[in-house]
């Protein structure tokens, strides 16, 4: 089923669940657990990432056709410009499918080790709107997704041009968007009423990732993943005696941020799972109660 028409048709928020594919071989057993443990929580799709530079590119598509094997889940997979050509992307899209996979998240990839542009690391889909087009033109019963960013895309401070972008792409045949994480909601009903502004009418989806170690905040601030740290949620976290504490502080803070969004009446909420399940487990069963019951 198309992502597009899964949001299109719900009456109450959906939810997905982004996983990543894992690098040894005894990890795959442990995510498919952790997919099994989140499965009763009918997520209404789960997303695959690739790695930096399409680097994941063979393990990403394996176990994107074994999600959808083994548990009958709609699966999208993500597709980047980085290191790839058209031929590659004809040669992905036809396989998938043939697997009946039909949803893929558009993006333009982060630069492999070693690359000092993303001039260098393109062949024929220098940006995201590129691939967009030629999904749309050569395979136009693909779903497509692409990406919001809530705090401001990292290479575009113009935030005017950045949504021109944006509606670009959706012009260009994106389905829906679905935005990097944050922890303010403000900065998502702001990115949101920015988009409406310029035109841009498909759903956007919140992307969520709670908080669980002390390392793992910082580093997503180094990365600049659009991960603006509210001085607050930074003062508990610096303050709690361990990364339990730490983890419980996330989930409490991830939780508040999903009830208002579901007081909003959004369309879904897509969660960053890092495959593990413990963390979206317990938002969904403080929600539950009141929110999704």
């Amino acid at each position: 089923m198309l992502v597009k028409e899964i949001l299109s048709s719900a009456i109450e928020p959906v939810f997905s669940f982004e996983f990543f594919p894992p690098k040894k071989h005894e990890d795959w057993d442990r995510l498919f657990q952790t997919i099994s443990e989140l499965t009763p929580f009918n997520p209404s799709y789960v997303s695959v990432t690739y790695g930096a530079g399409g680097s994941t590119r063979s393990r990403t598509h394996d176990l994107v056709t074994r999600i959808q094997k083994k548990t009958g889940l709609t699966v999208v997979s993500h597709l980047t410009c980085i290191c790839s050509d058209k031929e590659e992307i004809r040669e992905i899209l036809s396989t998938y499918q043939e697997h009946g996979i039909t949803n893929v998240l558009a993006l333009r990839g982060d630069l492999p080790p070693g690359s000092t542009s993303y001039e260098e690391a393109t062949k024929d889909f220098l940006h995201a709107i590129d691939l967009v087009r030629y999904i749309k033109d050569n395979f136009p019963d693909i779903g497509i997704g692409v990406a919001g960013f809530p705090e401001g895309h990292p290479e575009t401070p113009n935030r005017l041009q950045e949504i021109r972008y944006l509606k670009e792409k959706v012009d260009a045949g994106a389905d829906y968007i679905v935005t990097q994480l944050f922890f303010d909601n403000r900065d998502y009903f702001d990115f949101v009423e920015r988009c409406t502004l310029e035109g841009i009418n498909v759903p956007i989806i919140p992307g969520i990732m709670p908080v669980t170690t002390r390392k793992g905040l910082l580093r997503m601030s180094e990365l600049a993943l659009g991960a603006r740290i509210p001085a607050t949620l930074l003062r508990q976290v610096m303050e709690a005696p361990d990364d339990r504490a730490v983890a419980g502080i996330g989930i409490e803070w991830a939780t508040r941020q999903v009830r208002e969004l579901i007081d909003h009446h959004i369309k879904g909420i897509h969660f960053y799972t890092l495959n593990h399940a413990e963390a979206t487990g317990k938002i969904f069963h403080n929600i539950s109660r009141t929110s999704i019951a």
